[in-house]
């Protein structure tokens, strides 16, 4: 099956007909359903829901609830009727896993959300939040504050546990999360 005809393949379902998947990891606050809401009011439906052969949702729970609380009566779906089950179980954590994996350019960020800001668009619509947007539009504004010197981190932990692979990629995550754009992560025992 190609890119483009997965493009086709955009149906749009009643809410109801949608089965979350019951063992699904990943969690979604109260507060991250607002956000989500407030995006698709702003932007539209613009990342349909997959699904199985049997409507179980793949990807996209989150955005059910927030269609849900926006009152919708349908959304965009896209069936992926070509996944093993042990695919399917895979992907489900794999689409919400590798979406971690990225950082961002701190001085980039700082000039888009800048921009945003200059024009009177909403930037909380960007989904971050107050203390992130301070510290982001304070590199914009020439502001000598500590954010802005967060070139690189050294941090070293102690640590004499077998996960330690999974602590050093939650490090290195919420560092990238946070602006740091060079860091070392150490561990010691």
């Amino acid at each position: 099956m190609t890119v483009t005809e997965m493009a086709r393949r955009i149906q749009f379902w009643p809410l109801d007909r949608l089965v979350p998947y019951a063992r699904n990891a990943r969690t979604h606050s109260p507060a991250q359903i607002a956000k989500i809401a407030k995006s698709i009011h702003e932007f539209g439906f613009t990342n349909p829901i997959l699904v199985d052969g049997d409507s179980g949702i793949i990807a996209g729970h989150a955005r059910l609830a927030a269609a849900r609380q926006l009152g919708l009566a349908q959304v965009p779906v896209i069936e992926l009727t070509h996944l093993s089950e042990d695919q399917k179980r895979a992907y489900i954590l794999a689409d919400n896993r590798l979406a971690l994996e990225a950082g961002w350019d701190a001085e980039i960020l700082a000039g888009e959300l800048g921009e945003l800001k200059a024009v009177d668009f909403d930037i909380n619509l960007t989904g971050f939040d107050e203390k992130e947007l301070v510290m982001f539009l304070s590199r914009t504004a020439g502001s000598d504050s500590p954010e802005q010197s967060k070139d690189r981190a050294t941090v070293r932990i102690r640590c004499r546990s077998a996960d330690a692979e999974a602590i050093a990629t939650y490090l290195k995550t919420s560092l990238r999360k946070r602006g740091f754009r060079r860091f070392e992560v150490e561990f010691g025992g």
